[in-house]
């Protein structure tokens, strides 16, 4: 059947007596349209206005208050929802006409404040959309009471993609780089035009083109907040950004421009380049809290509209559940909220490109609304089978901070499934400790280093897993820098203002002889080296490899292990250090184009110790120092790893490699023998940690050739890797 779009009925928006104003000139006034929109959520853009659409079950009244700046305290206009025309079931929706992108908003709801029930309203809140697709202005003074948080804007996805797609590239063949938008450039060194900004790292992608990575994990980039609810600089700022305002909003602290909304461009702007420049984005995204904190923080949104659905609660609602350790926990297995998580995934995939996720405490969306965890959560299960996500990297940090740790175990059936596709991979905290652990020199670590190097298939592989889906990493933003990994025995947080109470106690660090920086040659020296060991390591490595913005170039934060706060030159990145650590930076660069070249070091399939093919090497072989099998009950800290070349599938391409790399954590020289099965293999030097550059790593792959005994002598603390051409 036919819909007559002209026709109308005479029932306009409802202006409220003594809060809103007669039909003003923000917006020319027209008939509201017959067919209302009750979905999606948000402030939706339709050609003759806008529609306004949220979930409350239990609110009695609900408004929408509009504003003409970002600075005004007061709305110019308030618009009422009438309980029978504009409500669907628990969803109120009002068409406002004539309204255009730009608008700048507030929600406002009633109902019971009654904490035993889980009941959270505020009359006078102003609150921001939970759909909300962008944030202007700050906190403004809150003197008689009434929190005023930023304005929500009105906006229109329209961008100019010119084409651009997602570059669905395989994760084993990912390289990620980690990095913080305002941290990245806000420094004086950096250079750019527009520094802390999107648009400052869209002049730095050369930088990353030249270093090698194919993916950056930008840390929380959805909305959080700058000023305090009263409009004060925060004097511990949530600097890292894992305090969400709005999820769907990007964070207009990153924007090069002031109007509202220009967030929404820019960001655009940089996924686009990215893709230009063949880079993936992933982003860091935070659905375990929120910044509304626990019972004695403020209303700003979801407690305003739906506090006992959008949070777990405890002691019959007045308390909130804090698995997060912030406060309080999303209820991200209640339909509701797990409904906006999907919303909010697909709003980032569709409307901005982007490549994939990381998930921040994963494990809280692993519990039910009583915070036990689910063998087979739903919200976790129906991430990995959306369809619009199908083509993104899903990765999830499996741990939360109340003593949930499923390292090897997160999203594994519970049950056999011949028609489960592993989609989740998983930041692999146990990479990070075994290999912190074996280059420190603690002892019994030779078979965790070996399972570690293989791919932690003691960890995958039962789970239906591959390699790939293990994200390996010996530094995050979460703890030490590299260099100041090798550098400080304990953290130094006391300009974090807590006493240097916070951020880990246990990082399995060594100082080598001094606490924090030194002249003293001998001691840089190990350093330089156990830093080039970690990133040898990292990127020989099967598995997929994380490296930390800045790790390439000796980024230091001063022994401060937990910079969440640190917005200034202790967090920045220092482009000064890019050519004072040049030779680091060589060092670094030729490792990942050898990964992204050589698909024997991120093999798709679990090491079996056969040949590939018959008569070739087995895929992997594990020696001691003496070149004889190795002792893994045993004292005996050497380790050689051997890996057979992956053959070619095209015989007419260059030949794969074989690798084998030498691993001596001890603190004196030792002995190494090359195993008699390959020294009649034209072996050629790659890496030695402990040469002096350039005689360190030969990118082209044509160093020295081991003595013709096949012995030679690693120096302390040092990793030695041959390569040579599969016959």
């Amino acid at each position: 059947m036919a819909v007559d779009l002209n026709q109308w009925y005479p029932g306009e928006v409802k202006f409220v007596p003594g809060r809103s104003s007669e039909p003003s000139t923000m917006f020319e006034r027209l008939p509201s349209p017959k067919f209302t929109h009750p979905l999606p959520y948000g402030a939706i853009v339709h050609e003759a206005g806008v529609q306004f659409v949220v979930f409350s079950r239990s609110a009695t009244a609900m408004r929408v208050l509009l504003y003409e700046r970002s600075g005004d305290r007061e709305p110019t206009e308030t618009i009422e929802f009438d309980r029978d025309l504009n409500r669907w079931g628990d969803v109120w929706s009002v068409f406002v006409p004539g309204m255009r992108p730009g608008q700048l908003y507030h929600f406002q709801a009633e109902g019971p404040f009654d904490p035993r029930q889980g009941h959270r309203f505020d009359r006078q809140a102003r609150l921001i959309d939970p759909y909300a697709k962008a944030l202007a202005g700050h906190f403004l003074g809150a003197e008689d009471g009434v929190i005023r948080p930023p304005k929500c804007v009105v906006v229109d996805d329209e961008f100019d993609w010119q084409g651009d797609r997602h570059l669905r590239r395989d994760l084993s063949e990912t390289v990620i780089y980690e990095l913080h938008v305002r941290r990245f450039t806000k420094s004086r060194s950096s250079g750019v035009k527009h520094p802390g900004t999107y648009l400052g790292l869209v002049e730095k992608i050369s930088y990353l083109q030249s270093l090698g990575v194919t993916a950056v994990e930008l840390m929380p980039v959805h909305e959080f907040p700058i000023y305090d609810c009263i409009g004060q600089k925060l004097k511990r700022p949530n600097y890292w950004g894992y305090d969400p305002l709005a999820l769907f909003a990007p964070h207009r602290g990153y924007a090069a421009g002031s109007e509202p909304g220009a967030q929404v461009a820019e960001f655009k702007q940089m996924v686009r380049t990215m893709h230009q420049a063949g880079i993936e984005v992933i982003l860091d995204i935070v659905f375990n809290h929120t910044a509304e904190g626990n019972e004695k923080g403020p209303t700003l949104s979801f407690k305003g509209l739906e506090n006992q659905v959008y949070y777990m609660l405890a002691n019959g609602g007045r308390h909130y559940r804090n698995y997060s350790g912030c406060g309080n926990t999303l209820n991200g297995n209640h339909p509701v909220v797990r409904e906006m998580i999907f919303h909010c995934l697909r709003h980032w995939v569709h409307n901005y490109h982007v490549d994939g996720f990381r998930f921040d405490l994963a494990s809280i969306l692993s519990r039910d609304r009583d915070g036990k965890l689910l063998p087979n959560p739903p919200v976790v299960e129906s991430i990995a089978d959306d369809p619009l996500l199908a083509d993104t990297k899903i990765i999830a940090e499996a741990w939360d901070a109340a003593g949930a740790y499923q390292v090897g175990t997160f999203a594994s059936p519970p049950w056999p499934d011949s028609f489960y596709t592993p989609r989740w991979a998983e930041w692999n905290g146990r990479y990070r400790d075994d290999l912190r652990r074996f280059w420190r020199g603690d002892a019994r670590m030779v078979g965790a280093m070996a399972t570690r190097l293989a791919g932690s298939s003691d960890l995958y592989q039962s789970g239906g897993r591959l390699p790939y889906h293990s994200i390996n990493f010996v530094t995050s933003h979460d703890g030490f820098t590299l260099n100041d990994l090798v550098s400080y025995n304990q953290k130094h947080n006391e300009d974090n203002g807590e006493s240097n109470r916070d951020g880990d106690n246990n990082n399995l660090s060594a100082n080598y002889g001094v606490e924090g920086p030194t002249r003293r040659k001998t001691v840089e020296r190990v350093r330089l080296r156990q830093i080039k060991n970690f990133l040898a390591s990292l990127f020989l490595s099967q598995g997929v490899p994380m490296l930390p913005a800045g790790d390439e170039c000796r980024r230091t934060q001063r022994g401060n292990n937990n910079a969440y706060c640190q917005d200034n030159a202790t967090s920045w990145f220092d482009w000064r250090l890019v050519k004072k650590h040049d030779s680091l930076l060589r060092f670094c660069r030729a490792l990942i184009a050898f990964r992204l070249a050589e698909p024997t070091v991120r093999q798709e399939d679990f090491l079996t110790g056969q040949p590939k093919r018959p008569g070739r090497l087995p895929d992997v072989s594990w020696y001691d120092a003496r070149g004889g099998p190795v002792d893994w009950s045993g004292q005996d800290r050497g380790l050689v790893c051997l890996l057979g070349a992956v053959p070619r599938a095209d015989r007419y391409a260059p030949p794969h490699h074989h690798v084998m790399l030498m691993c001596h954590p001890g603190v004196e020289p030792r002995e190494f023998h090359l195993p008699a099965v390959v020294r009649e293999i034209p072996w050629r030097l790659f890496i030695n940690t402990a040469a002096d550059p350039p005689g360190d790593v030969y990118p082209k792959l044509d160093g020295p050739s081991p003595p013709p005994k096949g012995d030679l002598t690693l120096e302390s603390r040092s990793l030695v890797c041959y390569v040579a051409p599969d016959a």
